[in-house]
């Protein structure tokens, strides 16, 4: 049976859950609830499992606060015996217009310092990583407050349809690869 590990990344604790920068826990919540699996506690983090198609799935919410997110990948990764070629990582992107959802399956961590310890723990930038976009309207010397701030109003209005739409391409990286999620999800 084929093993995928989905990793949202986040920082754990009440104070950062309706944060852009929690969007990756967001979207696993909104997966867990579309699949009807529940995370429960465990080493590094939280995880849940499901079945999809013959596929088995992992879902991994670390709770090594964003900035140590490689170690949590690492032992799941291993102790599940999952390749890093069916990794998937779910971000912020502080360099996408919000609500853009973006599928790669290598590159550089792009400033974000989660995927950069990822990176360094892994020793690899090969693998994928799923960025959903957060904008970048915030003034000079804010960016910490914009990522650790609440989403607005108006990105409230369609976060539900943004996070159907994440739903759907974590569900077609698993079912159809990379190649096909990204041609018909990116920049959606």
């Amino acid at each position: 049976m084929k093993k995928f590990l989905i990793v949202g990344l986040g920082n754990i604790g009440a104070e950062y859950a309706h944060t852009r920068h929690n969007i990756g826990f967001k979207i696993l919540d909104h997966l867990a609830a579309a699949t009807d699996m529940e995370f429960q506690p465990a080493r590094l983090g939280d995880v849940a499992a499901f079945r999809l198609k013959g596929r088995a799935i992992t879902c991994l919410k670390p709770s090594t606060y964003m900035n140590r997110s490689g170690k949590a990948v690492k032992y799941w990764l291993e102790k599940e015996k999952i390749p890093v070629s069916n990794l998937l990582v779910v971000t912020d992107d502080l360099n996408l217009p919000y609500g853009t959802l973006r599928l790669k399956t290598k590159g550089s961590d792009g400033g974000h310092n989660g995927l950069k310890d990822i990176q360094q723990v892994l020793g690899t930038t090969a693998y994928a990583r799923f960025r959903f976009g957060i904008g970048n309207t915030f003034g000079k010397g804010q960016q910490v407050d914009y990522v650790l701030g609440e989403w607005s109003e108006e990105e409230g209005e369609t976060m539900g349809e943004r996070l159907d739409r994440s739903v759907e391409l974590l569900k077609s990286f698993v079912l159809a690869g990379a190649s096909i999620t990204m041609n018909q999800f990116n920049n959606t």
